[in-house]
């Protein structure tokens, strides 16, 4: 009984902290995604222009990323395909 505890309890422990290893995962992706974009699109001399609304949804996604709210990982990554630059690996 001792020993079913025990693997009950590491069983609870590995599952909560899968989302939390997740979520610090789509953070640092996310900042990369932003980085990216802001680097290359937000008009830092990069010689390209970006539509304002596209800058705007961009805008509001990285928001969303200094936040803590990972919504806005697919509007950076289709801002960045859409202007055919590479997307930082995820992982």
């Amino acid at each position: 009984m001792k020993i079913k505890s025990i693997y009950v309890i590491a069983g609870f422990a590995l599952a909560s902290a899968a989302p939390a290893l997740a979520q610090s995962s789509d953070a640092a992706y996310c900042q990369a995604l932003a980085g990216k974009y802001q680097h290359y699109l937000s008009g830092t001399g990069s010689g390209k222009t970006v539509d304002e609304d596209n800058s705007a949804a961009a805008q509001i996604a990285i928001d969303r990323c200094k936040a803590g709210d990972y919504s806005g990982i697919p509007v950076l990554e289709r801002e960045l395909r859409n202007w055919k630059l590479e997307l930082p690996s995820r992982g």
